[in-house]
């Protein structure tokens, strides 16, 4: 997809579709609906569409007029974009998306977004985060996951165009941060893209292969190392998920380097990268199991961050790590009541071989924390527990450090992204104190998440460190007016929103 910066007045672009942002009535008494362009001519093309009530405004609602008067465009589409004073750049994202989805299947290929009147003056609010916000939302929108049909149709956009009420002399910071939102999103569908594959197409050795391809592309320093290493590495927690399958793991490390970054700070980004989860000898029910192929969303979150980290070249150092591998049922598993000794040298007894995300992610962190990293975040499709306490729209955050928090609580404003702080204390410790080792692998069924979460901060120790856990939202279980049922690649932007937090 062509995406670029109209510097026209939106009444005179020559489009097939020009797409506005309708917004509720202020007025409650009221069933017409305001749109947010002053353009007096295109005010006039939807006139009758509003005065009819037709048009409410209402999320993400469509009204489509062919042949709008007084316009250049073929086409007028109107969006809903809900309550005016809470439209922001992230409600935006979702307008963009879902004007590219909405017209893909019917044949369009082209169209122009126009950008909102200012609605509000706050930072967040200024004309760069809304073009940001607007071409990672049609970038994600124009991604489907149907790879594999034998009669699949390209129906992609091939151009998606910005403009505004009226032309601005001043056209750099808008285009950067366009080539921003190009980033970000091509980012996010590439994360998307190494989830959506199954489990025979996606194992640790071909992720790996992604991975170092990418890296080559982009300038990224990249490490594979195999299992033997991995071994001799004294990573027995990530091993012992490992040694059950016929499929080598990988561990993926990913450098990027400025040469402005602040002294004292670098950043890890560790992803849980099970490529297919069985649960080991505690197997899975068989119902629901092929979309264990996602286990790996965390892993591919961080190399989606790490790719963007990449081209965007924020000033600050950061190490990405990935733990690939797959959990598999074999006489070679390791079977609840091992004991395994993982890395930092903490002994684990392994009560259920299903709980092995936090197992790989344990030496992730550790290795992470060896290599010098001063602040850590790990992201992994970790705990069904999580799923049910925030459901399918939040994810799960957890911290250890009130300012790394602050931090992340900043960087999804910016970056749009769900997330739920849960709890840290002290008392759920006792949860996984294990009789014959120093900690057990599973608390129960209660406190799941946390205790999952709890497990993982015996091992980041003092290192100020967030933990995602992204297991509900990783992928979407219906089409959404703005993004395809399949892999969300939830997570990329709110880790780089972070990592440019740190830049001096």
């Amino acid at each position: 997809m062509k995406i670029d910066l109209l510097n026209v007045e939106a009444a005179k672009a020559e489009t097939e579709c020009l797409v506005v942002v309708s917004v509720e009535p202020a007025d409650s008494s009221s069933n017409k609906a305001s749109l947010l362009s002053s353009d007096s001519a295109i005010q006039a093309a939807a006139a009758a569409v509003i005065d009819s009530g037709e048009c409410s405004g209402k999320n993400l609602e469509t009204v489509l007029i062919h042949a709008p008067q007084g316009i250049k465009a073929k086409r007028l589409l109107l969006i809903g974009g809900g309550k005016a004073a809470k439209f922001s750049p992230n409600e935006f994202r979702n307008v963009c998306g879902a004007a590219v989805r909405y017209l893909k299947p019917r044949n369009l290929r082209s169209l122009t977004a126009v950008l909102p009147d200012e609605v509000n003056g706050a930072h967040f609010y200024l004309a760069e985060n809304w073009l940001r916000s607007a071409a990672v939302g049609a970038l994600v929108g124009d991604f489907d996951p149907d790879f594999y049909k034998s009669d699949r149709k390209d129906l992609s956009i091939k151009e998606f165009r910005l403009t505004s009420t009226k032309a601005v002399s001043d056209t750099k910071p808008l285009e950067a941060a366009l080539q921003e939102g190009i980033i970000l999103g091509e980012s996010q569908n590439f994360t998307r893209t190494l989830v959506n594959e199954p489990g025979n197409r996606m194992t640790p050795t071909i992720l790996a292969r992604y991975a170092r391809e990418m890296s080559e592309k982009t300038g990224l320093k990249c490490e594979i190392y195999d299992g033997d290493e991995i071994q001799k590495m004294k990573m027995g927690a990530f091993w012992s998920v490992a040694q059950g399958s016929d499929e080598p793991p990988a561990l993926i490390v990913l450098r990027y380097e400025s040469p402005d970054a602040p002294k004292g700070v670098k950043l890890g980004l560790v992803g849980k990268g099970v490529t297919f989860d069985t649960g080991g000898i505690s197997i899975k029910p068989a119902d629901g199991m092929e979309k264990m192929k996602y286990d790996m969303a965390g892993g591919a979150a961080m190399l989606g961050a790490m790719r963007a980290i990449a081209l965007l070249k924020p000033k600050v150092n950061v190490l990405g790590i990935v733990c690939a591998t797959e959990n598999m049922p074999s006489g070679k598993a390791q079977k609840p009541g091992d004991v395994q000794i993982a890395m930092s040298g903490k002994s684990i007894e392994i009560i259920n071989t299903d709980a092995e995300g936090r197992l790989v992610l344990a030496d992730g962190l550790a290795y992470a924390r060896q290599q010098g990293c001063t602040h850590l975040i790990d992201a992994a499709t970790l705990t069904g527990a999580c799923v049910v306490a925030l459901g399918m729209i939040n994810a799960g955050v957890f911290a250890n450090d009130e300012d790394n928090y602050k931090r992340f609580e900043k960087a999804i404003q910016y970056s749009g992204e769900k997330f739920w702080r849960l709890p840290l204390d002290d008392e759920y410790r006792e949860m996984i104190r294990s009789g014959i080792a120093d900690i057990v692998n599973s608390g129960g069924r209660w406190g799941g998440a946390v205790t999952a979460a709890m497990f993982l901060k015996e091992f980041a120790e003092d290192t100020p460190w967030l933990h995602l856990d992204i297991a509900g939202v990783a992928w979407m279980e219906e089409n959404k007016p703005w993004i395809a049922k399949g892999p969300s690649g939830i997570a990329v932007r709110s880790i780089v929103e972070w990592v440019k937090g740190f830049q001096a």
